[in-house]
């Protein structure tokens, strides 16, 4: 069966990565949650073991749901005298989104009541409701005119773990303490006799957390205790039985060897009392040592040569007043007293993470409730200082790239000040044996300046150690010009072996930058993949797209991070749908809609198969954007060759275009061929390539080829 696992935005992966872990036969991220499938038994092992869920959705029906009428109907057409007794109680958490029914407690009430219609109509008694602790939780959810209806297999937020009795004012819960554990390889560290500190703890949510996480606790155990987390008929209690009795002996085996690894501080008293409190009631009397102490007098709890982490969540909400000179400080404390720990810190926003002073290897967008925050980790918190060394002097290779580089920008900087161009390309193998592509990134309010050099593949009859030896003098030569240290150069570069050239590991840092382009605030990510976020060549056909998006519909296909639909929406467009079948770049998107306060139904996110989606399609745009991959082998669609189906995807494209409309077709397949006489049949089409191509790539015109599309 095909069940949904739901958590706290910014944890879908490694939500994914523990289900797989705990046994789920398939697991896909999606925004707020994972589609899995496995069994029942699956779906109740999670129930059990997930640190990350937030609720576990079993799916009973699904149906057509066009309004008010057809959701009861729908609901009460369930049989539901299969799936609970009168005896039991129940209670309807319904999610709706759409304009045929808005109200989710009205549409609660109206699905308790076809369920008890439905059970009094088969001669049985009427159930009760119990908003706090139900027998039976229904969960309703309508997207996009289809509705589907689960039972809530673990009865409710499974965020709880059963042992919290006080807390601070601003308590972290647990399944977020899980990530910033798991993010900062807790689990792990503690196997290698690592210990924990929190210097913030508040109530000590992390440090409980980390605590039974190491003694190998599932965290159902104290929620459900000996009561069954659901009474749904179709509950497997047998086995359930068999998964508790399971973890009872793994929990007595893992607190019998629990080590006192664990340390908290905070400067409010009352806090180390609600932790004291908590960790009694966590059955771990003794396992935490607390101190009233600030963070300015932190010292190293363990020996120097014994590993460990921190974890943090320092205050940042609007209750809690954020503070860079705290965030400072708690990076200076840091520093003085376990340099080389790793640190995983849970900060209010990035500007927050930044004042801290540490130096992040990896970052992490995650929400605490409707809160952005970013997470990030240190590894180690204090790396060594690099000795200074004299200036390098360029060979003779460097000193003619920095030399084309000079000329470059001096040629661009008229053309840049005119058009407002904050990223662009700079140089693109200018020089033949020095083969590469170096792109400018500026952080947006003339803010930082990043280069992104990427290795063009050398012919196989040249030495590999003159490859090697070009590509730094290449980059010798850009740190040079652009007064830059490596930090802010991201490389691609690429290496030999079987199976031809190929891009190496790339760095993997989580760090995201935003940029401006054509009005719009961008993010894009240089080190960790291939591609940034943002395809540079593109920029003159967004430009022309925004332009005539005002107060249109405009659809993006194959939407990547949605940066065409972001720019139309800046705009004025009256609507933006963007489809693609990668539930990280719809993510992107929805963030970089976010970042220009873009909100709301106007702005849809598609996460399908484009070329399934749009012949399934009926409603009409007025501009759609259609640039597809080359090549697509992906498990979750069809097979892809954009040579051998772009008819097909243009005859669909165009059938959804209103009258008037236009379709801009574009692709970077460099062998690609249109077949003009069989797109003849259903369009009208010009090729526009040479007014698309901006001026710094010029000396690579064929970077891409466009089309504009009109119906007869």
């Amino acid at each position: 069966m095909k069940f949904f696992v739901s958590c706290a935005k910014g944890l879908e992966y490694l939500l994914a990565d523990e289900l797989q872990a705990l046994g789920v036969a398939r697991a896909t991220a999606t925004i707020s949650g994972v589609n899995a499938e496995g069994e029942l038994a699956d779906a109740q092992r999670a129930v059990l073991w997930s640190r990350l869920a937030s609720r576990v959705l079993w799916p009973i029906a699904d149906f057509d749901c066009p309004d008010e009428q057809a959701m009861y109907d729908g609901v009460f057409a369930i049989a539901w005298e299969k799936h609970l007794r009168p005896e039991l109680s129940l209670v309807v958490d319904a999610h709706v989104s759409g304009e045929a029914i808005t109200h989710a407690r009205y549409a609660a009430q109206r699905i308790k009541d076809a369920v008890v219609d439905r059970l009094r109509q088969q001669g049985l008694e009427r159930p009760s409701v119990d908003v706090d602790q139900p027998d039976v939780r229904i969960n309703f959810s309508l997207r996009k005119g289809r509705a589907t209806v689960s039972i809530d297999l673990g009865g409710g937020p499974m965020h709880r773990r059963g042992w919290r009795k006080d807390q601070t004012e601003a308590p972290l819960k647990e399944n977020l303490a899980a990530a910033v554990l798991m993010r900062g390889g807790w689990p792990a560290l503690y196997r290698e006799g690592g210990a924990l500190l929190d210097p913030m703890c508040g109530s000590g949510t992390l440090l409980i957390e980390g605590a039974l996480m190491a003694a190998d606790v599932a965290p159902g155990l104290q929620r459900h205790g000996n009561v069954l987390p659901s009474r749904w008929l179709g509950f497997d209690v047998d086995r359930w039985r068999e998964q508790f009795a399971e973890a009872v002996a793994r929990e007595s085996a893992g607190r019998a060897a629990l080590r006192p690894a664990f340390f908290g501080s905070d400067i409010d008293s009352r806090a180390i009392r609600a932790a004291n409190e908590n960790e009694v009631l966590a059955g771990l009397a003794g396992q935490i040592q607390w101190q009233t102490r600030d963070i300015a007098q932190l010292a190293a709890p363990v020996a120097d040569d014994v590993p460990g982490l921190v974890v943090c969540n320092p205050p940042y909400d609007e209750r809690l007043a954020a503070d860079a000179d705290l965030y400072r400080l708690i990076g200076d404390a840091l520093k003085r007293a376990v340099p080389q720990w790793r640190a995983s810190l849970l900060c209010g926003n990035a500007d927050l993470a930044y004042a801290t002073g540490l130096r992040a290897q990896k970052k992490y967008q995650l929400f605490n409730g409707t809160i952005e925050c970013s997470l990030i980790v240190c590894q180690p918190i204090a790396p060594p200082q690099r000795e200074r060394s004299e200036p390098r002097v360029l060979s003779e290779g460097a000193q003619m790239v920095a030399n084309r580089l000079r000329k470059n920008l001096k040629k661009f900087k008229s053309w840049r000040a005119r058009e407002g161009v904050d990223c662009y390309r700079v140089y693109d193998a200018d020089l033949p044996e020095y083969a590469a592509a170096i792109d400018v990134y500026q952080q947006e309010g003339e803010g930082a300046v990043y280069l992104h050099v990427q290795e063009y593949a050398a012919p196989a009859t040249i030495p590999e150690a003159d490859v090697r030896r070009r590509f730094s003098e290449l980059l010798a030569a850009a740190r040079e010009v652009f007064g830059l240290p490596q930090e802010q150069v991201a490389i691609k570069s690429r290496a030999r072996g079987k199976g031809g050239s190929k891009y190496g590991r790339f760095d993997e840092r989580g760090q995201a930058l935003w940029v401006n382009e054509n009005g719009a605030r961008l993010k894009v990510n240089l080190f960790d993949y291939l591609d940034t976020g943002l395809f540079l060549d593109h920029r003159p056909l967004r430009r022309r797209m925004a332009q005539e998006a005002r107060g249109k519909h405009m659809l993006n296909l194959f939407c990547y991070t949605g940066v065409a639909s972001v720019q139309a929406a800046v705009a004025g467009a009256a609507s933006t749908t963007s489809v693609d079948l990668s539930a990280n770049y719809l993510e992107w998107c929805a963030e970089n809609l976010k970042g220009n306060g873009l909100t709301g139904t106007a702005h849809e996110l598609v996460h399908a198969d484009a070329m399934r989606w749009l012949e399934a399609e009926r409603a009409q745009f007025d501009l759609i954007f259609c640039d597809p991959p080359t090549f697509s082998n992906s498990a979750r669609a069809e097979d892809f060759d954009v040579q051998k189906e772009h008819v097909r995807l243009l005859r669909a494209a165009v059938n959804r275009l209103a009258p008037g409309g236009v379709l801009y077709f574009s692709n970077n397949f460099r062998r690609f061929r249109l077949d003009e006489n069989a797109v003849a049949e259903f369009a009208r089409c010009e090729d526009i390539s040479a007014q698309t191509i901006p001026p710094d790539f010029e000396r690579n015109a064929r970077i891409h080829r466009c089309w504009k599309l009109q119906r007869y």
